[in-house]
């Protein structure tokens, strides 16, 4: 027989509430999925695509996760009862995916986005990962490609709405889409194939 999950404490269920109230741009589709367990007692997650060509399938333009996690012990590392831990990712041109600062521009953007809603937190850290590829064989058609990987996590201060609107907005920039692009068509965007 599957046991009941227990109540949400007050406090997570608050935030879960703001989390599920948050208004994304309407190209930037996002949805809730299953959170991991083991990480804290209490936890929600989000997968959020960049204009996805089918709802429920990682977007081939930039995709992203985020873990809010709730945790009244308090780890230390975390530094209060609460955790975000998130992913996003999107293809580049190769050129671009060369460019030796831009593991520091895509943890700035996200550094930005946060500081530009005021969200405050703590414990920052993450990395940035950029992979170049080039096809072979079968797939030497597909020729060079690279991608940009950056994931984080931080401990948010205060509402969370604005901390999960920051990772929103990391997401599309990564994909190339910077606030107030919503409307504007992309020519020459890097779609990844599989």
């Amino acid at each position: 027989m599957a046991e009941n999950p227990p109540p949400a404490s007050a406090a997570f269920a608050d935030a879960a509430k703001e989390v599920r109230s948050t208004d994304f741009r309407a190209d930037f589709s996002v949805r809730e999925i299953p959170a991991p367990t083991g990480l804290a007692p209490e936890a929600m997650a989000l997968a959020g695509d960049v204009r996805p060509e089918q709802e429920g399938v990682d977007s081939p333009y930039g995709t992203g996760r985020l873990v809010l996690l709730h945790d009244p012990d308090e780890p230390a590392p975390w530094e209060g009862p609460w955790r975000i831990v998130c992913f996003a990712q999107a293809p580049l041109e190769p050129d671009i995916g060369t460019d030796p600062l831009l593991a520091e521009v895509a943890w700035s953007w996200l550094v930005d986005a946060l500081d530009s809603r005021g969200a405050q937190y703590a414990a920052a850290s993450g990395t940035a990962t950029k992979t170049l590829s080039r096809g072979f064989g079968t797939l030497a058609d597909e020729g060079d490609g690279a991608q940009i990987e950056l994931r984080a996590s931080w401990s948010p201060r205060g509402p969370v709405g604005a901390h999960i609107e920051a990772w929103a907005e990391l997401v599309c920039m990564l994909a190339g889409l910077p606030p107030g692009s919503e409307d504007i068509v992309t020519i020459g965007t890097r779609v990844a194939r599989d």
